[in-house]
């Protein structure tokens, strides 16, 4: 699979909410980081297994009606392309609409992903969740300060 391919099928287990199969398209080492991690929020999630442990939540947290946009980019590496996407969906704790932009930096090596860098803004989850202390609670490897 090439790097344009691997990103649409995330996106498509996203849209399912298959997060088992999303941390399957990971390498056994491969790498998830949040360089724009909110004070309580790991930066780094290292390995498959720890990928799928941490986005195991993630249907309880938000459950995801649409990809509305998605844009991919081809770096000049055939391995690294940037995605440019919107999820719409709702807030399950509170039933509040959801809508996020992302941008994430993905680099893939035969058909695995290597390295999934998300640059998402932890300040605009929070306003969408329901506050900072809610987002903190919502994600396994947040502390709680």
């Amino acid at each position: 699979m090439t790097s344009d391919e691997v990103v649409r099928r995330a996106l498509q287990l996203l849209l399912a909410q298959d997060m088992a199969g999303f941390a399957g398209l990971w390498a056994e080492e491969g790498v998830l980081e949040f360089p724009f991690a909110a004070p309580g929020f790991p930066t780094r999630v290292q390995g498959r297994a720890a990928v799928a442990k941490y986005l195991s939540d993630y249907p309880d947290i938000l459950q995801i009606k649409d990809i509305p946009r998605q844009r991919v980019h081809q770096s000049v590496d055939p391995d690294v392309v940037i995605v440019e996407f919107e999820i719409t969906g709702t807030v399950t704790a509170t039933g509040a609409p959801y809508r996020m932009t992302y941008i994430a930096v993905i680099t893939t090596r035969n058909g695995e992903i290597q390295s999934y860098r998300d640059y998402w803004s932890p300040a605009a989850a929070a306003d969408v969740i329901g506050g900072a202390q809610a987002l903190l609670n919502a994600f396994p490897g947040s502390t709680h300060e």
